[in-house]
């Protein structure tokens, strides 16, 4: 653990990226042995997911970015960045959900739009965890960084039903179980550069650290709200209470202790 503490925040990032990825690809995997998952299981996981990134919006980068220095006060910075992170996610699901163009190669419409909108929302969620190890690495704290990888881990755990999610509907529809997968893994692929990207330029520019916590946080908000919380709360509700709150109780215990 010391070893990474002492990396770079773009090396930190890229490592944590890829645990991220490889938990979607470990979902999509699934296809290769089973027809359908387990739906408690899903709505269990689905929600531990949704209160994760719930407290890791709070506790990782929206407290930094009330604490981080710029030439414009906290409040300002904070809301407006918030707001033009969850309008960025309004605006694509809006556009996605409007397009009329079919993607033969996927499938039917339904289930391209659901890929579309996995992918596109996985690009902020990745930025989130590589500003949230810039900041650690702007604040100088082992704790920072600690709340990065926080973060990187409750994605992770989210994506692991997600690539299932992905990857079953397609198979469903007639695709190869190899297609499924591919098409899956490829979902999450896009964190990897969206987090190195992130922990860069909110290096490079201190002045945007705070705007970019905001802004992921904004994003992740809204994730949540459009995605998660729906399709978990669209099966067994007491289980998808009890994973929201565990899931935020357990990202909030380990950032406050931790950090």
């Amino acid at each position: 653990m010391q070893w990474f503490m002492g990396l770079d925040a773009w090396l930190q990032a890229l490592l944590a990226s890829l645990i991220m990825y490889s938990m979607t690809a470990l979902g999509a995997a699934c296809v290769f042995f089973s027809r359908r998952p387990n739906a408690n299981f899903l709505t269990l996981l689905l929600g531990a997911s949704a209160g994760i990134m719930i407290a890791a919006s709070f506790f990782s980068l929206l407290l930094p970015a009330i604490e981080a220095q710029g030439p414009l006060p906290a409040y300002v910075t904070v809301t407006a960045g918030f707001f033009l992170g969850g309008a960025f996610l309004v605006a694509s699901d809006v556009l996605l959900s409007h397009t009329q163009h079919r993607f033969r190669a996927i499938g039917d419409k339904r289930t391209a739009l659901l890929y579309f909108a996995v992918t596109l929302h996985n690009v902020p969620e990745g930025m989130a965890v590589g500003v949230a190890f810039a900041a650690g690495a702007a604040l100088s704290a082992e704790g920072g960084a600690l709340a990065g990888l926080l973060l990187a881990l409750g994605i992770a755990v989210q994506n692991f039903p997600e690539g299932m999610c992905v990857a079953f509907p397609m198979r469903a529809r007639g695709m190869s179980r190899v297609r499924s997968f591919l098409f899956a893994q490829g979902s999450g692929a896009v964190e990897v550069p969206a987090c190195v990207l992130g922990a860069l330029a909110a290096t490079a520019v201190g002045s945007l650290l705070p705007w970019a916590l905001a802004f992921s946080a904004g994003a992740m908000v809204a994730v949540v709200c459009s995605e998660l919380i729906p399709e978990c709360f669209s099966g067994n509700k007491t289980l998808a209470t009890a994973g929201v709150v565990v899931g935020f109780c357990l990202m909030m215990a380990l950032d406050v202790a931790l950090g």
